[in-house]
This record gives C-alpha cells, sequence and structure tokens, in this order.
C-alpha cells in the first residue's frame, strides 16, 4: 500500500469529488494541505462551487484538463460510480478517503491499470512523510 501512497502523492492534479465550501467538511482541509504541497485541485460536486479559488465542476467528465488523480469524499454506495468515471476519463489513480470502502470498485480501478489507495486520507500520509 506504501508504494501506491507514494505514487499518488507524486501525481499533481487531483479532482476532489465531494468537495464544496463547506469548511467543516474533512474534504475542505484535506484539499487545502494539498494546495499547499503543491497540487492542482479541481473540485467536484453537483453545486460546481468554486472552492480554494479553484473553479469546481459538476462531473469528472466536465473537467477540461487531464485528471491524475480522483480523490472521492463520498458515501461508500456511490463511490463505485466515482471510481467508474474515474476510469473513464483515464485517471492515473484512484483514491477512496478514510471510511469509502468498495473493494470491487478497487478491483475495478486496479484491472483498468488505474492505482487504488482505499481508506487513507492524503493529509494525514503527508504528515507521516514528514
Amino acid at each position: 500500500m506504501s508504494d501506491q501512497i507514494d505514487q499518488l502523492l507524486a501525481l499533481k492534479t487531483w479532482a476532489i469529488v465531494g468537495l464544496s465550501n463547506n469548511s467543516e467538511r474533512a474534504a475542505y482541509g484535506v484539499a487545502k494541505v494539498l494546495m499547499d504541497r503543491g497540487h492542482t485541485v479541481i473540485p467536484v460536486h453537483p453545486k460546481a462551487e468554486s472552492v480554494h479559488g479553484q473553479k469546481g465542476y459538476a462531473k469528472l467528465a466536465d473537467i477540461p484538463v487531464s485528471i491524475d488523480v480522483v480523490d472521492i469524499f463520498v458515501n461508500s454506495e456511490l463511490a463505485g460510480a466515482v471510481v467508474d468515471e474515474a476510469i473513464a476519463i483515464k485517471s492515473k489513480g484512484v483514491w477512496l478517503q478514510l471510511d469509502v470502502i468498495d473493494e470491487q470498485a478497487v478491483s475495478r480501478a486496479s484491472a483498468s491499470g488505474l492505482i487504488a489507495v482505499m481508506n487513507r486520507c492524503p493529509a494525514i500520509e503527508y504528515k507521516k512523510r514528514v
């Protein structure tokens, strides 16, 4: 798992699915950590809100640039559909956040050549690497 985490953290353009302007949500803080570490963060949320000054999109397919990592902050029941979208847009990896569990979706991602991490948080992983 450590190799996959290192590979994903090395990638620069992250779409964060479930990111909104609600500063009480974990996605908001994680997005800030990723930006502070030099990543480009693209918010993906049905409201398509701009977050931390970054233009938001309603869905992954709407984003006009290549996405390296799709970071998934949705309920586990919804994660599989997001992973399938990540595969469809040819992202390099998917990151299912803490408590977002979908073994079948991770298997589909891996079978499609994506790097997959599940039940981890990039902000926590960065703290471990300081």
